[in-house]
């Protein structure tokens, strides 16, 4: 069982996700003009906060994410009315191609950081539009590796000036970029640290 697997259970209650995920919904729908005939893909979806916000602007939600657990706990969140609309996809984007259908729009949530190959996963996201289609990602800027546990594998953050510069050349037009929430989080007992989140958007 993965450590993601672990925390789906106690996932949503967490007021921090909760009160992020308000404020990357906010700041996608000001920057990308979302029509309700778009269908989306949240890619690392983890238990579909994002997408619950967010599943009145369109037709369509896949939820993407390696986490079964996490898969379970967004499918025990649908109301008769979703079942139709949003779907859960377990799928490893990162070790294979995802060709079945395409998208309007892919957005991604704080899991960038945990993906390997950057340049491999934006140019996946980007065959998987449609064009004129959107992408959306917010994560983390630049910090000093305390947001993480010692010895877990991910990049510390982003340069948000290098993303830019990655997501143009796998052909993206950024349309915008901007702090939209700051993470507060306890590095050790009596010590809390701060840690913007920015949210970039781009069209194909």
């Amino acid at each position: 069982m993965s450590d993601f697997d672990e925390k789906a259970l106690h996932w949503d209650q967490n007021q921090m996700h909760l009160q992020r995920t308000r404020a990357v919904a906010r700041e996608m729908l000001n920057h990308i003009p979302v029509n309700p005939s778009m269908k989306a893909l949240e890619f690392g979806a983890g238990t579909g906060l994002l997408s619950f916000f967010l599943k009145d602007y369109f037709s369509g939600i896949t939820l993407m994410d390696t986490s079964m657990e996490m898969l379970k706990m967004a499918e025990t969140k649908l109301t008769a009315g979703d079942k139709g609309k949003i779907e859960t996809l377990f799928f490893d984007l990162e070790e294979s191609t995802y060709d079945q259908k395409r998208f309007d729009i892919v957005f991604t949530q704080m899991v960038l950081h945990h993906i390997k190959d950057v340049n491999a996963i934006l140019q996946k996201f980007y065959a998987m539009l449609l064009p004129g289609g959107y992408l959306a990602i917010a994560d983390l800027y630049s910090e000093d590796g305390s947001f993480h546990d010692p010895g877990v594998e991910v990049h510390h953050g982003f340069d948000i000036t290098e993303l830019i510069h990655q997501v143009e050349t796998c052909g993206f037009q950024v349309i915008d970029d901007r702090q939209c929430f700051i993470i507060r989080k306890e590095t050790k007992p009596g010590t809390a640290r701060e840690y913007p989140v920015f949210l970039l958007t781009a069209k194909k």
